[in-house]
């Protein structure tokens, strides 16, 4: 049979024909309405199944469907009911449509099309809200998830609650939908620029004060990664609240009936606290070297791994921890590893010996089953008088999001977790819900961002002292009282904001003022930041802040539910329906749904279903995975490899079907069957030893020990990259980079925060020996010398990069003046004319 219109890689009628994505950022909120065109070309009635990423913290508040001239608003009702009227409306040949959240993580979403007829078009509209988050740099980024990665499931994660739901992806290359994407900003500041990680036209200024501006995506975009765009405004950012009218028709005294405010808190820390670095911690990193850990930092440009730039992070990490401090690195896949049984001192033996271990570290641990270290690191006992801080690497592909938040917030009493998502496709629900509840702070690293000046600033958090004892008083009108929505602030940071959501019950004249006080102490020090603001309603916001704050209230709620799980109380459950029907917000436990009751004929004849294919980047494992929580384990199929030849020897190997973890199928797989899958994927990777002569003895030796050692029947085979890599230390010649001369120098500093004079720092300063011991003045000894000569390089070439060696040149510094050298200005002028630099003494910090 001839297929016609979009077809899927496996030749399957597609009746998603485009996306449309229009943005509209006001201040820091930000409004997206998604419209998904559908047209059947088949002969036959379909239901299209469509699984995508939204952001985790997206409150959807719209969902409609237009057929022909007549368009069907959909409502929220609890998720059972939904799916059963959806089921009903299907088998009596009505149209429906449904939107549901996936009970694992809220950053997935799956929408049903059913009863699509032969010939018939649908247009879905899909409205969320969501707060923007302020970057290092001041920039509010938003980020339109358009590829979704597979989410790794442990075995026995999830269980029995809710269904699987079957997930179709492609490489990004061969979707075969469009998107289209337009976004309008506006401020009551100028707007000074919008930078992406795609191409952009030309950014439109729509007033002379250059207050609102609209900018869209260039023609010819393909579906290789997310849509990223950071905002800048002109003026940095200030504290401010938004008080917003509840809705006419709703009753007063309920969340959408009264008015809500909306505070953005921008805590400014006194600056001698501020410059003062803690000398004391317990510092443990947590990192993913799961498969797809594997995959390039920058997908337009094929270069650094993941993995490879995770580890030069924890060079510069090692690097910059005080003395004094206490510290451990874990690592974990399938299974997880640690370099030391407990945290240990950190000391120069510790530091080489860690160094060491990292150097090894590759993406070879296969799944991403991050629960296990994490219960492992909250059972050790922490250290008196060293707070412990949690740092988590992770490209943020599990499908347990909401059991893992669950454990990191009730541990939050003894630690800090800050996150990192690395990579397109990592999982805002996980990386921004593990900070928010381990009461630290989350960055992503996408596209062609450097991750070490992003670790490195939270290193800077983590440093300085922790904010306590943290309150909120509310100062009101006689007759209005308030009801906060908003979990209690667990965190501060200087210049990143807090968003507080409160309902405003009761009267008060237009002219009222409110304020609220936030009250802290810092390094033993009280300090409170006050904002005073009026409670006459913004004009204009619709239901915008009403919609955040319900989304803010159903997502407490909804951990508290997941805590008290297994007691008898459904009261929570209840209050979650209650909240999320009432303001149009969706929840775990609701769903929209859109049923056609018109005066249409009956769909005649069986539905078929159609899987619409989500972007997926290549390197990233299986066409299909489970989004929510059949507990099955999936082997991943197919890979995408590059070697040095940069060309693509593996492209979408899709094998005819998942082996399933837990099938007995599995158990009858023959070594010699998977040899012969191993050795036929492998194959193209050694044409090259091949035809140069090479000989293939042993070739596929590593191969059959790995599989061989499988002696459990229940063990989890090796993942295909693994039995790939095996193949590829026989046939390839490894690769030898240089390294970046920064990383070079960093990686000779000792822990006390010294260099030694040797010829491999003369090397990293590109000098010999020879000619850096000739310039050294007399009496000055060798290690200040060396360490002087260091700290002028990185001033005078790497200037650009202060990010990343900031810290530890403040330990250089700290050591320097320890050793009370004399001569330290002839030292600063020695050293500049043997580097041929012009940097200050008291630029250094001496």
């Amino acid at each position: 049979m001839n297929c016609c219109g979009l077809l899927t890689a496996q030749k399957e009628p597609v009746p998603l024909k485009s996306v449309e994505v229009e943005l509209e950022v006001r201040d820091h909120v930000a409004t997206v309405v998604s419209t998904l065109n559908y047209e059947n070309k088949e002969d036959k009635p379909l239901e299209a199944v469509f699984v995508f990423p939204l952001p985790g913290d997206a409150a959807v508040c719209h969902f409609s469907a237009t057929i022909g001239q007549r368009q069907i608003v959909a409502e929220v009702k609890e998720k059972q009911e939904a799916r059963e009227e959806y089921d009903d409306a299907l088998s009596s040949g009505q149209q429906a449509f449904l939107l549901e959240e996936s009970e694992q993580s809220p950053d997935i979403f799956s929408l049903s099309v059913g009863s699509l007829p032969p010939g018939e078009s649908a247009s879905i509209r899909l409205e969320y809200v969501t707060e923007l988050a302020v970057q290092a740099d001041d920039g509010l980024r938003f980020c339109l998830p358009a590829v979704l990665n597979p989410r790794y499931q442990p075995q026995g994660s999830g269980g029995s609650e809710g269904a699987s739901v079957q997930v179709t992806s492609v490489p990004a290359s061969l979707v075969p939908y469009s998107l289209s994407f337009s976004a309008r900003v506006s401020s009551p500041r100028p707007v000074s620029k919008v930078e992406s990680n795609c191409s952009l036209d030309p950014l439109q200024y729509l007033n002379p004060e250059q207050t609102q501006a609209t900018v869209k995506l260039a023609a010819g975009h393909k579906f290789d990664r997310d849509v990223e765009l950071l905002i800048y405004y002109k003026d940095a950012h200030q504290p401010t609240a938004v008080v917003e009218a509840g809705q006419a028709s709703a009753k007063p005294g309920t969340l959408m009936g009264d008015p809500v405010v909306m505070l953005s808190l921008y805590p400014e820390f006194p600056q001698a606290v501020m410059s003062s670095v803690a000398s004391c911690g317990e510092f443990v990193f947590l990192l993913d070297r799961s498969g797809s850990m594997d995959s390039p930092m920058d997908h337009s440009k094929r270069q650094e791994s993941r993995i490879g730039s995770a580890r030069d992070t924890l060079l510069l990490l090692l690097k910059s921890l005080p003395m004094g401090c206490y510290f451990n690195i874990y690592s974990f896949g399938s299974r997880f590893q640690h370099i030391f049984p407990k945290s240990v001192k950190y000391s120069q033996k510790t530091m080489k010996e860690s160094l060491k271990k990292v150097e090894e570290m590759g993406a070879d641990l296969g799944g991403t089953e991050i629960l296990e270290p994490l219960k492992h690191i909250y059972s050790q006992s922490c250290i008196p008088n060293q707070p412990r801080q949690l740092f988590v690497f992770t490209d943020g592909e599990v499908g347990n999001t909401k059991e893992v938040i669950s454990l990191v917030k009730k541990n939050s009493g003894s630690h800090r977790c800050f996150s990192f998502g690395i990579g397109e496709g990592a999982s805002s629900a996980l990386i921004n819900g593990l900070a928010k509840e381990g009461g630290g702070h989350a960055q992503f690293i996408t596209g062609t961002d450097r991750m070490q000046p992003k670790v490195m600033q939270s290193l800077r958090f983590a440093l300085q002292p922790a904010v306590v004892d943290i309150s909120v008083t509310w100062d009101l009108p006689k007759g209005v009282s308030v009801t906060v929505l908003s979990p209690p602030i667990t965190a501060l940071f200087q210049g990143q904001r807090s968003l507080i959501y409160a309902q405003l019950t009761g009267e008060s004249s237009k002219a009222a003022e409110g304020c609220v006080t936030v009250k802290y102490s810092l390094a033993g020090h009280p300090s409170q930041n006050q904002l005073h603001f009026s409670l006459k309603p913004a004009e204009d916001t619709g239901l915008t802040v009403h919609r955040l704050a319900a989304r803010t209230l159903i997502r407490s709620l909804e951990m508290e539910e997941r805590e008290r799980r297994g007691e008898q109380d459904k009261g929570v459950k209840k209050k979650v329906v209650e909240v999320s029907v009432q303001s149009g917000v969706s929840s775990v436990f609701t769903a929209f749904i859109a049923v056609n009751k018109g005066d249409g004929e009956a769909v005649q004849g069986p539905l078929v279903r159609r899987n619409v294919p989500t972007p997926r980047l290549m390197g990233c494992s299986t066409p299909s995975f489970m989004a929510t929580l059949g507990a099955r384990r999936s082997l991943n199929v197919s890979n995408y490899c590059d070697y040095s030849s940069k060309l693509e020897m593996l492209k979408y190997c899709d094998y005819s079907s998942r082996l399933d973890m837990r099938n007995s199928s599995l158990r009858s797989l023959s070594l010699d069957a998977a040899l012969s899958t191993s050795r036929a994927a492998a194959e193209p990777a050694c044409k090259s030893k091949l035809k140069s002569g090479g000989s293939t003895a042993g070739l596929f030796s590593n191969l059959r020990k790995k599989l061989g050692a499988l002696k459990n029947p229940h063990q989890m085979p090796p993942e295909p990259q693994d039995l790939l890599s095996s193949c590829n230390e026989d046939c390839t010649e490894p690769k030898q980079t240089p390294r970046d001369p920064l990383l070079q120098l960093v990686s000779l500093q000792k822990a006390s925060g010294c260099w030694v004079l040797d010829p491999a720092l003369a090397a990293a300063l590109g000098k010999t020996r020879k000619k850096v011991e000739k310039r050294k003045p007399s009496s000055v000894n060798q290690e200040v010398w060396a360490t002087i000569l260091a700290l002028i390089w990185l001033h005078g070439f790497k200037v650009d990069a202060q990010d990343e060696w900031q810290l530890l040149a403040m330990k250089a510094v700290s050591w320097l003046r320890a050793q009370n050298a004399s001569c330290v200005t002839e030292c600063v002028e020695a050293g500049n004319v043997l580097l041929g630099c012009n940097v200050k003494k008291d630029v250094l910090g001496l």
